[in-house]
């Protein structure tokens, strides 16, 4: 990305709640996942930018390291030069004297993501739940080397095992030392004389696997879990990355949720609701009956407490409101319309005379 401010990355103000800073992530991750890109080769850059400026930026401490020093800076031995320690400055003018070269070696693998649904009572009551992933991981012919069985990768004589080449140069501040990735291993500090035929030298090769999770009980529609060493793995022995599964809750037509509550409406006849009657409504894994009182109207609402969803951080469930629907017959025979008609004399309420009412009457004019 052209930016390399995290908030800018994301497209957010840096006052930015964590609410806000979540959904801008979600959205950037889907929108420059390169599954949803394939036909750019800039999308994947793109989707670490997000990611490793979301995971800064999530973390309390390290957004106030990086808000104050402008980079992510640690506790333990970062300062307002960069993400360098103070070693490295010295480094740089003198020469890194007393200072081992550092060993790149293997890097760990990327972060993956997968979209997995799952049903309302799995999203109440939490569930253990199946998924079937296609991931880069440790090839089975090499162990991961990626160097062909019997054979074994041979220390880097460009940079004697250290993964970087330092060239030092005089200035008038003394010896300056700069560090690059060297180029004839690629930092890793080995060679592969003999690639593995299966994975070429990668030490990884697409594989599909199932992998059990736990879906926590109260979990919403639009939430993310972080699998820590379940995604990617590494070129070359190189760990595991992170895998985020986003959970999708599935519609239910018998309940809107809202919160931990859940709503359902409840269809009931017009003699009901004026005489009364018993019904049986839905929970989520049983049905139950309520009592409508006499003279009910459309909106009565019934509360059910601890039917509905499991709180996540707490103990407990939400409530069950039942909303009443009072369902004016259309069809009526004969005997019904008479026995109404009736009823309305009864009552002393006014009725039309015949179906059709006012606007038949104008009709016939």
């Amino acid at each position: 990305m052209p930016t390399t401010d995290l908030y800018e990355i994301l497209g957010v103000d840096r006052s930015a709640t964590q609410d806000e800073l979540k959904r801008a992530y979600r959205n950037l991750a889907r929108q420059h996942h390169p599954d949803a890109n394939p036909d750019d080769p800039e999308s994947e850059a793109r989707f670490k930018d997000v990611s490793q400026a979301y995971e800064i930026l999530s973390d309390p401490e390290r957004r106030a390291n990086y808000d104050r020093f402008g980079s992510d800076v640690g506790a333990g031995g970062g300062g307002p030069f960069g993400a360098g320690s103070v070693q490295d400055i010295f480094d740089m003018f003198f020469g890194g004297m007393g200072h081992a070269p550092t060993r790149r070696g293997p890097q760990p693998g990327p972060d993956a993501e997968i979209a997995v649904e799952i049903t309302l009572d799995e999203a109440a009551f939490g569930a253990a739940k199946e998924i079937t992933v296609t991931l880069p991981q440790r090839c089975a012919t090499c162990s991961g080397s990626g160097s062909a069985p019997g054979t074994a990768p041979v220390t880097c004589d460009e940079c004697g095992g250290a993964g970087e080449v330092r060239r030092v140069r005089n200035s008038i501040l003394g010896q300056m030392v700069t560090a690059t990735v060297c180029p004839r291993c690629n930092g890793f500090g080995t060679r592969i004389e003999t690639p593995c035929s299966a994975c070429r030298g990668d030490g990884r090769t697409q594989t599909t696997s199932t992998l059990s999770i736990q879906i926590p009980a109260g979990v919403e529609d639009g939430s993310t879990m972080r699998l820590a060493d379940r995604g990617p793995a590494g070129p070359r022995g190189g760990t595991n990355g992170r895998l985020f599964v986003h959970l999708r809750v599935a519609t239910d037509e018998r309940f809107e949720r809202a919160g931990d509550d859940l709503h359902h409406e409840a269809h009931i006849a017009f003699t009901q609701a004026a005489l009364g009657s018993t019904i049986e409504v839905p929970t989520l894994r049983e049905v139950i009956s309520i009592d409508v009182v006499p003279g009910s109207a459309t909106g009565t609402v019934h509360r059910i407490r601890h039917e509905g969803v499991t709180h996540l951080h707490g103990r407990g469930r939400g409530d069950l409101y039942v909303h009443l629907v009072v369902d004016v017959p259309t069809d009526l025979d004969e005997t019904s319309t008479a026995l109404l008609r009736e009823l309305a004399e009864h009552r002393g309420e006014s009725v039309s005379v015949e179906p059709g009412g006012f606007f038949r009457r104008r009709a016939k004019r």
